[in-house]
């Protein structure tokens, strides 16, 4: 009975499709962990006093999606270098005595999905291609950059956006016009879509692909539909694609094991679990 229970969840607005509490309660029953993982809707003018109240009513931390990924780097004590360099935190750890952590996972597990289904693939091998220049695109060029990947080209429908992160990232980021996107591709060793381009409910994703090679992995951080129209495309042109899920997955993992004490493994049960939810 002395035994404490540990608490985490995920806020944003809104939250109620979110699939963290299905990733996140799979691996608390699959260790048997006396804690809760609780989706909570948080309006941008509660935000403060939320992350204040929190820790107080014993919340390990949180994870952090739109629209609060920025605007808690402000709120947080301390704030890791590469949340610092992205410009947004999807993780927050509160200290014992009641400090924020802020840092950002998303690169970390944009890499391990790659890995899981292409280990030999090396951010070292050639130019990446990244389509989009929002949040995600931010953390994605910030973990290419950092695992050595000569050259990032970057193209956004809004030029504007591309044109920021080749100031904010520098020499490594050539910024290409969206009209151009797809004469790039004949020598890229990642094509990555960041867009919400393809994804259910949106529009198609209208760029040409003829120039793809067998030798390009291609992701899209899109999981719904897991299959989308750029993977099938690729697919058929023999380049070994990489769907979004996993990307999920993998950048839940650092924020489980420091709220609840457990290293947790990302496999197919969990891939599962999810897709089911």
């Amino acid at each position: 009975m002395t035994d404490k229970v540990k608490l985490a969840g995920v806020i944003g607005q809104p939250i109620a499709h979110s699939r963290s509490p299905h990733l996140h309660g799979h691996w608390l029953k699959r260790y048997g962990i006396s804690g809760h993982y609780i989706p909570m809707e948080v309006a941008q003018s509660d935000l403060k006093s939320v992350l204040e109240t929190l820790p107080k009513m014993g919340f390990q931390g949180v994870n952090v999606t739109l629209p609060h990924k920025e605007a808690v780097l402000e709120l947080a004590d301390s704030v890791t270098d590469r949340a610092a360099l992205i410009g947004a935190a999807n993780t927050l750890t509160f200290t014992a005595d009641g400090r924020i952590q802020a840092d950002n996972t998303d690169g970390v597990g944009f890499l391990a999905n790659i890995q899981d289904y292409v280990p030999e693939w090396s951010a070292k091998s050639g130019p990446c291609v990244v389509f989009g220049a929002g949040g995600a695109s931010r953390a994605i060029i910030a973990a290419l950059s950092q695992a050595g990947a000569p050259l990032i080209r970057v193209t956004n429908r809004t030029r504007a956006r591309s044109d920021a992160l080749k100031d904010h990232f520098g020499a490594k980021i050539e910024v290409v016009d969206w009209v151009q996107a797809g004469n790039v591709l004949d020598d890229a060793s990642l094509l990555v879509n960041t867009t919400s381009l393809g994804m259910q409910g949106k529009s198609a994703l209208r760029v040409p692909l003829d120039g793809l090679r067998p030798e390009t992995v291609v992701t899209d951080i899109v999981y719904t539909p897991l299959e989308t129209e750029l993977l099938r495309t690729a697919k058929a042109a023999g380049c070994r694609t990489v769907d979004g899920l996993g990307m999920l997955l993998h950048q839940a993992a650092p924020g489980f094991e420091r709220w609840f004490g457990t290293a947790p493994e990302v496999d197919m049960d969990l891939r599962k679990a999810v897709l089911a939810s």
